[in-house]
């Protein structure tokens, strides 16, 4: 209270400014009665004050000046320390009244504490007070750094190692960073600091932290040392490592420091350590395998008893930065038969592998309904899986590899009991016949001994004869070599199916047939093909691959085609109508942007917060360009091209011999488009063979008899002709002649090899891939007679339908095999059918030759897709007039109208000779 005292200063209100005290006043008698009790009352202070200490006289002297009886009434001149002292008071204030309340003596005796609010204004006084002596020593900051740095450096060398650790502490220092050097400025200057406040007589209490702050300081201190440490890895894995690194040995021979510091071979030069160090990448499907949880292969927990079920549960595969599946999921059981439909490049065949378990998803789920469950794929190129110099049985055999080893084995172990006889060693006896009698034991368990019967069985299901079954593979057509493939896959005993373009290949009778066979079938079967007939006919729900996923639909495909349109119909009609909502939000928002901001920025907001939630309805997905060409200029041509006179010719086997054409006829004229149709086996490959002299035949002449004829072959089997090692562009780049590298990149575009397509491996093409670049290639060199065999064989329905338009537009001859009836009615102008050994030439169209055959036309009708073009007569297109409208006529001047003015008035010399005279 003494110090709150001492703090109070009061205005004197009743003295008037320019008084002089020094000036004797005149006293009246009143007044000299108050300045005797006054004098006592001093006397009485006076004696009271030599009982106190010392410490207690300034504030005797406050209460003596604040006495209520004291006035100025000597003459005496004040000191200095007496003005200050010397206070008034005010009237009629609070502060006069708690002053004349307040009784000096009993305060002092007291000895009141300090509040709460006093001490918090005095601790901030005396922060300021620090402060403001803080302020005054930065500028000797730098010295004392220094100070403390030397300091620093003295403790050290007198905490110097001994002996032993000499040659480690005379090693030179590592230069520090520019963190290393402010942490050290910072520790130096805390350092300063406390060596001021243990100088100063006024110290300053810190507050001690408490232990969930120093656990939370331990945890920030060790997180930054681990972030420290995983910078310091990441360099050092950049670095490029140094040959002749000092090894082990080295340094337990005693090799000094400075010899070590001086190999040349063990320093690294500042511009080695400054040069950069490239880095790869990662690219999309590193990134997705390291950001996704990995694949997986699970099975169900519990099933029924001939329950089958293969399923993808949102998987997703990248091949370097080209994503071809992302989030698919889908499956087949018991009962199904699914038609995996879309264009090439969709990722149809790469999920047939994945159920397969030949591939590994980059994520998501494969879900079996058991462990042991068999899945068996005929694949695209299955002709290649095939060793044409097998007989149809051993083909067939080669499917059990296990079993064919037990036999192998049986029969080696009887040999060698043999080869011992009657004279030889018992215990090497005992030690064969126990082998032999493991490999029986093996042999019943595996059933090794039907096989026969088992190969028999499939192969009158595939519809071959006994006498057949030694015929050599290679001499069955591509339709029959399928029913091989087929046989194959199913004399494993598989639980669920897989079909890769079965169709390919086959002819009406064995595509029934197949159709039959498969719908007998009670296996679970995926089925990928662009045959839609086939479809229809025999899958019960159909998965349409599209812009990287799937989605089911259920019946067949014509019922496929009606639930799509409407889905497709209804998903553009939402998007549109909310793509309108967005354009009316957002020219409302560009309307009122300065009159409104606040409800322009809500609006902004929700617009935002609306584009990216679920509820958000992205583009239908867009086909894309579509598969566009024309051949080049057919150089000119004679009237007559190919000719085949009496010719006979026979496939021959070492067991059989098989007849196919018997004293033919045929003649090929300039602008014939023939097609050639028969069942499978009835030679059709083999005539084009015969003309393009790839064959000759037995009896007889096939030959190109015009003038200038350039030819281009498309084989049926185009996996063997490409060169599975080289790129998309070396292929096209050895098979172009002169074109320049622009020009190649043009072509390819049109052909949707696009970016990083042209560098992918012909090996990793699918198959429809690999025909649209066998079509490129025939591209680069022009010519005027086209054969084709088995073109549309891998394309798409949409490829299919602008190869027939190319052909349509070419000005040459063309022979095509084919067994895609819609493509030979849009294409062939002729049809040569091979009938009981002869070719007949029907001189019309496809409808023409179904309309001569009542129980073809019968046939082909009842397999009609609803929802898709019947077939009709080829369009006729008039080549001349085509070329005429896309070349420009030349203009020699004059007007376009000449010889054609309708108005005599027209123009200003007309109007001159019309005015009258």
């Amino acid at each position: 209270s003494i110090d709150r005292r001492q703090s109070i200063h009061l205005e004197e209100e009743q003295q008037p400014t320019g008084v002089d005290l020094t000036a004797p006043p005149t006293l009246s008698t009143s007044q000299t009665n108050s300045i005797h009790s006054t004098a006592m009352e001093l006397l009485t202070i006076l004696l009271v004050a030599l009982s106190l200490p010392s410490q207690h006289a300034f504030s005797l002297n406050a209460a003596f000046v604040r006495s209520p009886s004291f006035s100025a009434t000597t003459t005496t001149p004040l000191s200095t320390t007496d003005t200050v002292l010397f206070a008034k008071k005010k009237k009629n204030t609070p502060a006069s009244a708690a002053l004349d309340a307040l009784d000096a003596l009993d305060a002092l005796d007291a000895d009141e504490p300090l509040s709460k609010k006093e001490q918090k204004e005095l601790a901030k006084k005396q922060k300021k007070e620090a402060a403001a002596a803080k302020a005054q020593t930065t500028s000797s900051k730098d010295d004392l750094l220094a100070q403390a740095l030397a300091n620093e450096e003295a403790m050290n060398s007198n905490a110097s190692p001994p002996n032993g650790a000499a040659a480690a502490a005379e090693a030179p220092k590592k230069k520090m960073s520019k963190k290393e050097e402010m942490l050290a400025k910072a520790l130096a200057l805390e350092e300063m600091d406390n060596q001021q406040q243990e100088a100063s007589p006024y110290k300053e209490e810190t507050p001690k932290l408490s232990k969930k702050e120093l656990k939370k300081l331990e945890k920030q201190e060790q997180k930054r040392k681990e972030k420290e440490e995983k910078k310091r890895l990441k360099k050092l894995e950049k670095q490029p490592q140094l040959e002749g690194e000092p090894t082990a040995e080295a340094s337990d021979e005693g090799t000094s420091s400075d010899e070590s510091a001086t190999d040349p071979a063990q320093v690294m030069t500042s511009d080695e350590a400054a040069a950069p160090v490239e880095v790869a990448k990662p690219t999309l499907e590193e990134k997705i395998r390291k950001e996704r949880p990995p694949p997986r292969i699970r099975v169900m927990e519990s099933t029924q008893p001939g329950y089958t079920s293969l399923r993808l549960e949102g998987v997703g595969i990248t091949f370097r930065n080209q994503e071809v599946l992302k989030d698919v999921t889908w499956g087949v059981q018991t009962g199904d038969r699914i038609g995996l439909v879309g264009q090439n490049g969709a990722g149809k065949t790469t999920q047939l592998r994945i159920l397969a378990g030949e591939l590994e998803p980059t994520i998501g789920d494969v879900v079996k309904s058991s462990s042991s469950l068999r899945v068996a794929m005929l694949r695209q190129e299955f002709v290649d899986e095939l060793v044409l110099t097998r007989t149809l049985r051993e083909e067939m055999l080669s499917v059990f590899d296990v079993e064919n080893k037990i036999l192998q084995d049986l029969k080696d172990t009887e040999e060698e009991l043999a080869s011992l006889g009657d004279g030889g060693d018992p215990d090497k006896m005992q030690e064969i016949l126990d082998r032999m009698q493991e490999l029986q034991n093996e042999a019943e368990n595996k059933e090794v001994y039907v096989l026969e019967s088992r190969v028999q069985k499939v192969m009158d299901l595939m519809g071959f004869t006994d006498d057949e079954g030694d015929d050599l593979v290679a001499s069955f057509s591509g339709g029959w070599k399928m029913r091989i493939g087929l046989g194959k896959v199913l004399l494993k005993d598989p639980n669920v199916l897989l079909l890769d373009e079965p169709t390919n290949h086959l002819d009406l009778d064995s595509v029934e047939w197949l159709e039959a066979f498969l719908r007998e079938q009670a296996i679970p079967m995926i089925i990928v093909s662009h045959d839609r007939e086939f479809l229809d006919q025999v899958c019960t729900k159909i998965v349409d691959a599209e812009g990287g996923g799937c989605t089911e639909y259920d019946g067949n495909y014509s019922r496929f085609l009606q639930l799509k349109k409407a889905r497709m119909d209804s998903w553009q009609a939402a998007y549109n109508a909310q793509e309108k909502k967005i354009k009316e939000e957002r020219q409302w928002i560009n309307k009122f942007r300065t009159k409104q901001p606040q409800a322009v920025k809500q609006r902004e907001a929700k617009l935002e917060k609306l584009m990216k939630s679920d509820d958000y309805i992205k583009k239908p997905p867009f086909l894309g360009k579509p598969f566009r060409f024309r051949f080049p200029d057919a150089p000119r041509l004679s009237p007559e091209v190919a000719e085949i006179k009496s010719m006979s010719h026979s496939y021959r086997s070492e067991t059989t011999q098989n007849r196919l054409f018997d004293d033919v006829d045929l003649f090929v004229e300039k602008g014939d488009r023939i097609a050639c149709v028969g069942p499978n086996g009835a030679g059709k490959s083999t005539l084009l063979r015969l003309i393009t002299a790839k064959e000759t035949p037995d009896e007889g002449s096939a030959e190109l008899v015009g003038q200038n004829v350039v030819m281009n072959y498309f084989e049926q089997n185009q996996a063997d002709v490409l060169d599975l090692d080289k790129t998309v562009l070396q292929t096209l780049q050895d098979s172009s002649s002169g074109q320049s590298y622009n020009e190649l990149r043009a072509l390819l575009g049109q052909f949707l090899f696009k970016g990083d397509a042209v560098e992918k491996k012909v090996e990793f093409l699918s198959g429809g891939e690999k025909a649209r670049l066998s079509l490129c290639c025939m591209m680069l060199r022009p010519a005027n007679l086209l054969i084709l065999d088995e073109p549309t064989n891998h394309l798409d329905i949409s490829s299919c339908e602008m190869l027939e338009e190319a052909l349509q537009h070419f000005a040459g001859s063309v022979m095509v095999v084919s067994h895609d009836r819609y493509f030979i009615s849009k294409v062939a102008t002729s049809i040569v059918a091979i009938e009981d050994k002869k070719l007949i030439k029907y001189q019309g169209d496809y409808k023409f030759y179904m309309e001569k055959s009542e129980h073809m036309r019968a046939k082909v009708e009842a397999r009609y897709v609803n929802g898709v073009e019947r077939i009709k007569s080829a369009p006729i297109i008039d080549l001349e007039a085509v070329e005429g409208a896309g070349k420009k006529k030349k203009n020699f001047g004059g007007s376009k109208n000449a010889n054609m003015v309708t108005r005599k008035d027209k123009g200003v010399k007309n109007a001159k000779r019309m005015q009258p005279k």
